[in-house]
């Protein structure tokens, strides 16, 4: 034996895990893992149709058949549920496995319809590669194939191919372990067993998406990609979702400069490959038909026109110029910039201050947290913590309606993990089911919930918080509640042991808007502002009143986003100018004077910033329509217009002054995050230049009130982009009332009939749903659906029936 054999002997003998032996090679793995990963990461590919990295096994295909040794010869077993163990003999290419993968594909083959010229999956089909790499080449099967009524809808989204199903169950399995619903199973037995949804049951989860993505044929397909594209004529760019704060991995595929469909890419650090059906299907925005593609400018009756760029520019920037030199800076405002990139808010930032000259900046619509305690919360989590946190504490939104992804991430942690979930809210979520605790309140009582959990007098609550690290998903409830008990609560779980904390936020790129500047307290790069502007209510009160005379939005719409839609349409009507720069027209650009058409995401380049501080690169992979331009290119025109050269050329540049004068971000350049870190890099907690919020929790005016509003969103509502995607648009669930059947009964309302609400900003009449999980007198409104305004903030809210 050579000294060098010895020394790689003992060099394996010093590593971790288990020794095996695969197709003749030696190879180290983790001790348990399964067999068909540890070839696979070692360079040996099983096919397989059942398995999936992100699912249980169960190994129902037996695709993945191989041998093993075993004291009484060799057996054959599947490599997807057998785990590897010290010294264990593998063969993945002997005679007899080849044959029982002929076997295995032969069998499923012989009901398949030869479809694949017409079926969606042509051209990327697993079913197709396997046939090809490990089929018989020929069959024996020469009778009738089995035939089913085709395609049969399982959801809105979703069809189904039942003559395609090779019965691996990845979908019902996907149904059942990830999101929760397990609303698809197999009925019948033998040669009629089928793929099927309950009776009554459509696969209504908003994660149908998922399942069109891992069927290994197809067998379930998308309605909005069916018969659109073929693989090889999809243009592929990888890009980070900005439907939500998480920053889901996406590859973003298009074909006749149109964006035809979104696949989810596995990234550990964010959605492990899942993806919401707002993510998935929530692109066709882009393709619409009402997309703006020229400037307009208003006329004297009220209507508008189309105008050149130069004209438009030259409208706005001498009625900016103008209300600025009558008025000072004070006088102008900014509302917007969480919908887009980085490089387009640190843009609109830096034309607000150094052209505009004013610090009346907000990107949030008067529905989130405060500024700092976003930009600046101590003991930031990362979305990984949930892995391996003992507790896992839920005081917020729905996790489930608004921030998909992190659901997801949380129901894992608790069903698959161990963590022990508490939930406070004051009615059912989407984590009530794995709930070790579930806490519900009436609306405006959560200081005195939290006032009892801090002082120790919830037995059940301090049991669980002995079972580890503790992680805090913290945001407002719904739009009544008020901000500051979000604020109590956080410095609540940051006074425990061992605890980390994320502070929600909707909007995409809130958390980039906020280092780049957008808010009024808050200059670029997380510092605070020594005069803090006014925010988004202040600049409505403000236009209002007289007091703020001009506004520029960008990607904004208060009247239908903002709590008091009354004030945000009060305000506009009232401005002297309003310039807007935005993809389509709505009801607040109704109030422009001027509006500029803006590119989409994936028809630009840049950055985002997702919810834990994660920097990743958004890609451009179609381009805009008509003349639309991206945001940061307006702004340099106007800006130079009024005589101030801003210098950039292109988004890279302005990411390369970020760079420069954001600290934070000083190792997520451009290049950086396109070659080298693909996953993106998490920038810095906030230094010792942020001044911490000081949470002092107020009592809200519900005491003695009959009723109290809570109003919150859904994962489908009347937002822009949402309205204009038909294929999500038609699943919003429409305004309706909902109460608890003892209030339902004292006001002689029943399912379907009408309740009237009047609040401090008018009265609403809407039909009734009666939800169980309410506290009495808790009436429930979701936030901005079709055909309501915004009920306002005040949660005292009167309710009557009305008679038939």
């Amino acid at each position: 034996m050579t000294d060098t054999t010895r020394a790689s002997e003992e060099e394996v003998e010093d590593q971790e895990g288990v020794l095996v032996t695969i197709d003749g090679h030696e190879v180290r793995a983790p001790e348990g893992e399964l067999l068909i990963k540890t070839a696979e990461d070692n360079g040996t590919y099983i096919p397989r149709f059942c398995y999936h990295p992100r699912l249980k096994e169960v190994g129902m295909c037996r695709q993945c058949l191989v041998e093993i040794e075993t004291p009484r010869g060799k057996m054959m077993v599947t490599a997807c549920t057998n785990a590897v163990s010290d010294g264990m003999v593998v063969d993945t290419k002997s005679e007899a496995v080849h044959k029982a993968q002929e076997a295995i594909l032969e069998y499923l083959l012989i009901n398949h319809p030869l479809d694949c010229p017409v079926c969606d999956r042509g051209g990327e089909c697993p079913l197709q590669d396997m046939t090809m790499s490990y089929g018989p080449g020929e069959t024996r099967f020469v009778e009738e194939k089995r035939h089913f009524e085709k395609p049969i809808p399982v959801s809105d989204l979703v069809l189904l191919d039942r003559e395609r199903c090779i019965l691996c169950a990845r979908c019902s399995r996907f149904a059942e372990e990830v999101p929760g619903d397990p609303l698809l199973t197999f009925k019948d037995r033998g040669y009629t067993t089928q793929i099927s949804t309950f009776p009554n049951e459509p696969f209504s989860s908003y994660f149908s998406g998922n399942t069109v993505q891992i069927c290994p044929v197809g067998a379930l397909t998308a309605t909005p990609y069916r018969f659109r594209a073929r693989p090889w004529d999809l243009t592929k760019v990888e890009s980070t979702c900005v439907h939500c704060t998480a920053g889901d991995r996406i590859s973003v595929e298009a074909s006749q400069n149109q964006v035809l469909r979104f696949i989810g890419v596995d990234v550990d650090a964010t959605n492990r490959g899942w993806l919401s059906d707002k993510c998935r299907f929530g692109f066709e925005y882009l393709n619409s038909e009402d997309r703006l593609t020229n400037p307009l400018i208003r006329q004297e009756d009220g209507s508008f026109r189309e105008a050149s760029w130069g004209e438009a520019t030259a409208v706005v920037a001498e009625r900016l110029g103008a209300i600025k030199d009558a008025h000072g800076g004070d006088a102008l405002a900014v509302l917007g910039g969480a919908h887009g990139t980085n490089e387009d808010a640190f843009a609109l930032s830096v034309f607000a201050r150094e052209v505009l000259g004013t610090k009346n900046i907000d990107s949030r619509m008067d529905d989130a947290l405060g500024s700092r305690l976003l930009a600046g919360v101590e003991r930031r989590a990362r979305i990984s913590d949930v892995d391996t946190a003992g507790v896992i504490v839920v005081w917020g939104p729905d996790l489930k309606e608004e921030h998909p992804t992190l659901y997801l991430r949380v129901r894992h942690a608790a069903q698959e993990l161990g963590a022990k979930l508490v939930v406070i809210h004051p009615r059912a979520t989407g984590l009530d089911d794995r709930a070790d605790l579930k806490l519900t309140y009436r609306p405006g009582s959560g200081g005195d919930l939290l006032t009892q959990l801090r002082g120790g007098d919830h037995e059940r609550f301090d049991e669980l918080l002995g079972d580890g690290p503790v992680v805090g998903f913290v945001g407002r409830t719904g739009i009544t509640e008020s901000p500051d008990m979000a604020e109590a609560v956080i410095a609540w779980i940051l006074e425990m042991d061992d605890s980390r904390v994320l502070p929600l936020a909707r909007r995409g790129n809130t958390f980039g808007a906020l280092d780049m500047g957008l808010a009024p307290d808050l200059d670029p790069g997380r510092v605070t502002a020594a005069e803090p502007g006014r925010d988004t209510a202040s600049v409505l009160r403000g236009l209002a009143s007289g007091d703020v005379r001009g506004l520029v939005m960008v990607g904004a719409d208060p009247v239908r986003d903002v709590p008091d839609g009354a004030l945000a349409a009060s305000g506009l009507s009232g401005a002297d100018f309003v310039v807007a720069i935005d993809m389509f027209q709505h009801d607040s650009t109704a109030h422009a004077d001027v509006i500029f058409p803006a590119l989409g995401f994936s028809e630009k380049e840049g950055t985002v910033t997702n919810i834990e501080g994660r920097v990743q690169k958004v890609n451009w992979v179609a381009p805009g329509a008509g003349q639309s331009r991206s945001d940061w290119s307006i702004l340099t025109d106007i800006a130079s217009a009024m005589g101030v050269d801003l210098g950039w050329t292109s988004a890279q540049e302005i990411n390369d002054a970020i760079v420069k004068r954001v600290p934070a971000y000083s190792e997520a350049s451009w290049d950086t995050l396109e070659w080298e870190e693909p996953d993106g890099v998490v920038v810095p907690a906030p230094t010792a230049d942020v001044d911490h919020y000081r949470p002092q929790l107020k009592t809200q005016p519900t005491v003695g009130a009959e009723f109290v509003l809570h109003s919150a969103r859904k994962l489908y509502d009347d937002g822009v982009m949402m309205r204009k995607g038909p294929s999500l648009a038609r699943l919003t669930p429409g305004a309706a009332v909902h109460l608890h059947p003892d209030d339902a009964r004292r006001l002689g309302a029943r399912t379907g009939s009408a309740v009237r609400l009047v609040t401090k900003r008018g009265e609403v009449e809407l039909p009734v749903q009666i939800d169980l999980s309410l506290h009495r007198g808790v009436v429930y409104v979701p936030f901005n659906q079709p055909g309501v305004a915004p009920l306002g903030e005040d949660p005292v809210v009167r309710a009557s029936a009305i008679s038939e």
